[in-house]
């Protein structure tokens, strides 16, 4: 059994991988609270971010765009060099890098030669074709190498140009040299290196070209078509070894081939199992962060609380079920009907503040006027004037959201759905009469399973909500809500209306769908900087998930409010056609436009 989580808005213990709460105005804090976990986790609690994490927030953006212009890129989370979201991107990058140096064994050769050429006897046309051919491939490796500065835009048909040249180069100092000397054996090392190539054809083609020149060649000579005009002319030895030696260069040709392509392939599932690997573990250490927050949760529960066995508003109050900085909430039952419910109470120290006084007050309001299955029931609420303010609200059988991911890590595109549906039902009533929750999280949304009904998913916690006509006097200018689920523009400290919780609606299904959280980050600020600059990894890279749902969480999660879905039952809509692949063009073209804006981070 479990009720709504106690008031979270000053909590100073996140959990999972939560950062400390930056709340520095929240008084009565308490001082034996053990230190809180690095943030990012699914449990992490609702942090009040101060002036001053927004403060460093963006003196992380200054110091990224300053290594922007200087080429290099930020260090934080969610940025960096670019990187590969999978085998074959990571495969292309090292490509890059392979053909940036082996243009410099090109110009060194492409310089050698010519310079050789005057000491060297043979034809003297020869030479001068020669001397041009290196001439025009260095200019050409020139042209590729300035392409190559941008390796996200690797240009295959330079390169392959480049290749084909390169071999033609290759063959005429083959046959200035001599076709049956050793200078075919160099061809072996351009051969290895255009044969790793991404592209299949062109590998092919170069490996083709070389086999083709050195038979022709080595053929037309042997069959006296014309004479070898090679600077080491054809040896005098019988013709049928001179055969064999052709052949066996040709098998060292397509042995050469064959194991560069089953390098390729190697390569390609090694760095597969490691990126497989490398999610496990992230994913595996994210649930062990919760795990640990749950034990702690759990030892902070046990027991019972100062207001135990008291009564109020007619409720004999038991043991309790969560605590936080601002209060407890405990397990009730009416002293005249025992109808179960859970009453939730101020801490004494907290009545200090009004601020958070009225925070108290305007949860239970918010909760009363959205009058929906799917919001926790307020059955009475005490007077502004009571010595010890109260909530008494309906008691819930089940778990929190949290707790199913702890337990099974993702849930079924199916399920997903239907947690949007309901949590977003909600949220569509909020934002026509003006309420914005501000604190959507998987701790927030509870799974009610009654034993005479179905389960439905209820929201908990108001506690940190705005409603219709009022400013945020009552949090005081700072940032309300938890980093991880939080919206750009609530990130910023901005006004939010309720496409912040459409928008947090979308990063709990990310981490619904993938397993594992939407940012992480060593701090607060690290974790606002992600939210405000950052995407998180593909969807379907962290977890097998068709490719538009990918395109269905771009538009929810998208970084400008206005480019979100209108409402909450447009994501759902959408998200239902996408896990049957059936998403339409013009969102399928509206999802590609962000992400060209903003493209999927890295794994």
């Amino acid at each position: 059994m479990k009720s709504e989580p106690t008031d979270t808005s000053e909590r100073t213990q996140p959990a999972g991988d939560g950062a400390q709460s930056t709340d520095a105005t929240a008084p009565g804090g308490d001082a034996r609270r053990e230190p809180a976990p690095p943030a990012g986790g699914d449990d992490a609690d609702t942090q009040i971010a101060s002036p001053e994490a927004l403060r460093r927030s963006r003196e992380i953006a200054a110091a990224s765009a300053q290594a922007s212009a200087l080429g290099s890129a930020p260090s934080v989370a969610g940025s960096g060099p670019l990187t590969a979201t999978s085998p074959v991107d990571a495969l292309k990058h090292e490509e890059v890098e392979r053909t940036r140096q082996f243009l410099f064994i090109v110009y060194a050769f492409c310089a050698g030669i010519p310079a050789s050429l005057p000491f060297l006897g043979g034809s003297r046309p020869l030479k001068w074709v020669l001397a041009g051919a290196c001439a025009f491939l260095a200019v050409n490796g020139a042209l590729l190498h300035r392409r190559l500065r941008r390796p996200d835009a690797y240009p295959q048909r330079q390169v392959t140009f480049v290749a084909f040249t390169a071999v033609i180069v290759a063959y005429t100092g083959v046959f200035y040299w001599g076709v049956f000397s050793v200078a075919p054996a160099i061809i072996v090392m351009g051969l290895y290196f255009f044969s790793r190539s991404e592209s299949l054809r062109a590998a092919l083609a170069v490996y083709l070209m070389c086999a083709g020149f050195q038979a022709s060649l080595s053929g037309m000579i042997l069959a006296g078509v014309f004479e070898d005009p090679g600077l080491f002319p054809v040896p005098d030895r019988p013709r049928h070894e001179l055969i064999l030696a052709q052949v066996i260069l040709q098998g060292i040709y397509l042995s050469t081939y064959l194991i560069a392509r089953a390098t390729r392939q190697t390569t390609l599932r090694a760095i597969d199992r490691l990126q497989t690997a490398m999610v496990q573990v992230g994913q595996r250490e994210a649930l062990v962060q919760e795990l640990k927050h749950e034990l702690d949760e759990a030892r902070r529960h046990e027991g019972m609380g100062r207001y135990s066995d008291q009564v109020l508003g007619g409720y004999k109050l038991g043991r309790v079920l969560g605590r936080g900085a601002m209060g407890e909430v405990y397990e009730a039952f009416h002293v005249d009907t025992d109808e179960p419910a859970a009453v939730k109470v101020l801490h004494p120290n907290v009545l200090e503040n009004p601020n958070h006084v009225a925070r108290f007050f305007r949860e239970a309001k918010a909760a009363s006027e959205l009058a929906s299955r799917h919001v926790v029931r307020v059955l009475t609420v005490s007077d502004t004037m009571e010595l010890i303010p109260y909530v008494v609200m309906e008691r819930l059988e089940g778990r929190d959201l949290a707790d199913h991911l702890r337990e099974r890590r993702r849930l079924s595109i199916r399920h997903v759905v239907k947690l949007v549906a309901e949590v977003g039902s909600v949220l569509d009533r909020a934002a026509q009469i003006g309420i914005v929750h501000r604190d959507i999280k998987p701790q927030n949304l509870l799974l009610h399973e009654p034993p005479d009904g179905p389960p439905t998913w209820k929201i908990l916690d108001f506690g940190v909500s705005k409603l219709a006509g009022q400013s945020g006097t009552l949090t005081q200018g700072h940032v309300v809500g938890t980093p991880v689920y939080m919206a750009p523009e609530q990130a910023r400290g901005e006004d939010v209306d309720g496409r912040a919780d459409l928008y947090a609606l979308g990063a709990v299904a990310y981490r619904c769908l993938t397993g594992r959280p939407p940012f992480t980050g060593k701090d607060v600020p690290a974790i606002l900087y992600a939210v405000v600059y950052d995407m998180p990894p593909r969807p379907s890279d962290v977890a097998q998930l068709p490719a538009d749902v990918d395109l269905v969480l771009a538009i929810a999660m998208a970084k400008r409010p206005q480019d979100r879905f209108e409402t909450a039952a447009d994501f759902a809509a959408a998200l239902a056609l996408a896990a049957e692949g059936r998403v339409d063009d013009a969102l399928r073209a509206r999802a590609q436009a962000l992400l060209a804006r903003h493209p999927w981070g890295r794994v």
